[in-house]
């Protein structure tokens, strides 16, 4: 049986690379998928997947396993890219992430994707870390303690991101439903 990701990241802070390859491997797309989902741009997302990975890098001899790995690089991941947000305008999109389907037909696809570009115009207009939260949420799937880890806040805080999150996603949905 393989190593864990706390134990291939202890092994990393004891100077072993091939345990930072396969941590790479295991979570680059991962990594990258967030980081698209928040920057809307490919580049920029892999930009931001490297550079997470290099701090963790950096930062192996200081790790210590209080949360999964998984929650510690969401939150390098989270800083990274609410830092590019501030530091430029985002940048909006009608591209979609993409997603696994069951190979609906074309009226189910146009469906979809329309409703997809509803969101994900929505979700743009949010405010960077209502987005965040609701990213880590919906599509990948962390529990509010996780997000929260990830985030730097506390479980609180995640709980009134998402709900405001979720209400404006809902009235700006209203309103395009209603155009």
């Amino acid at each position: 049986m393989g190593r864990t990701d706390e134990e291939l990241m202890l092994a990393v802070a004891s100077g072993d690379l091939d345990a930072f390859g396969e941590l790479v491997r295991r979570h680059q797309r991962s990594a990258w998928n967030v980081a698209w989902r928040m920057l809307q741009d490919p580049t920029e997302a892999e930009d931001s997947a490297q550079d997470a990975f290099l701090k963790i890098l950096n930062a192996a001899p200081r790790y210590r396993p209080t949360a999964s790995f998984r929650t510690y690089l969401y939150r390098v991941i989270s800083r990274l890219c609410l830092d590019r947000l501030r530091k430029k305008h985002p940048i909006y999109t009608d591209r979609l992430p993409p997603s696994v389907s069951e190979d609906p037909g074309p009226p189910e696809q146009i469906g979809r994707r329309e409703t997809a570009a509803d969101v994900r115009r929505a979700l743009d207009t949010l405010p960077p870390r209502q987005r965040m939260a609701l990213v880590l949420q919906h599509f990948e799937e962390l529990s509010y303690g996780e997000i929260a880890e990830a985030m730097d806040t506390s479980i609180k805080s995640v709980e009134r991101l998402l709900s405001r999150g979720r209400n404006q996603l809902a009235m700006a949905l209203d309103a395009k439903r209603r155009k």
